[in-house]
């Protein structure tokens, strides 16, 4: 792949990694809540399973809307519950230290991971990234895309994790936190907007 190519999939790669998302309103709301040490299990299960699940749309795994266009309903369907979900979590977050008390916790590496193939971000930006960059599906284009979004994530999702950590301080007066928590709710529901009307 030349440089520039490189270059244009990187830039790519964080533009789609570190606007906002379901991934990055999550960890902002995460942070806010636990804290960057107990998110770390969250942003791991996002920088990986991304990297991840961006290989393997690049190996064919896309192909399966082809074979059988119901899946694609079926995921939309999933992807819609879980994220309206996590918002009603959002929403419904105590205090963190309520939460820390009632037991509360951050997504795992396993759910955060396991998350990716119910982003609908995710699935636009895996499918476009593997179109420009790796349309020949070839092993070396392929893990360079996942290679590339491996790297960007990496702080992609500690900036946020960490502006949510920030935002604590603010956020300690009950209302406040509420307030955000509210909004963080609504704006991970409206990610949904363009796979309900796109």
């Amino acid at each position: 792949m030349p440089a520039d190519t490189i270059l244009a999939l990187l830039i790519f790669a964080f533009v789609a990694s570190a606007t906002p998302g379901p991934n990055n309103v999550m960890l902002l709301s995460s942070g806010v809540n636990f804290g960057v040490a107990r998110t770390v299990p969250h942003m791991a299960g996002v920088t990986l399973g991304f990297a991840l699940m961006i290989a393997l749309v690049g190996f064919g795994v896309a192909g399966l809307f082809t074979a059988w266009p119901e899946a694609r309903l079926v995921l939309t369907v999933i992807s819609v519950g879980y994220l309206l979900w996590l918002a009603w979590k959002i929403a419904t977050a105590a205090p963190p230290s309520d939460s820390v008390k009632a037991g509360a916790r951050p997504l795992t590496f396993l759910q955060a991971a396991g998350f990716q193939w119910v982003n609908p971000k995710g699935w636009t930006a895996a499918l476009t990234a593997n179109a420009l960059y790796a349309p020949g599906a070839d092993l070396p284009s392929v893990l360079m895309v996942a290679g590339a979004f491996l790297v960007v994530s990496v702080p992609s999702v500690l900036i946020w994790t960490v502006m949510g950590r920030g935002l604590r301080r603010f956020l300690a007066d009950r209302r406040r936190l509420r307030i955000f928590n509210t909004v963080m709710a609504v704006t991970l529901v409206a990610t949904l907007y363009p796979v309900l009307f796109g």
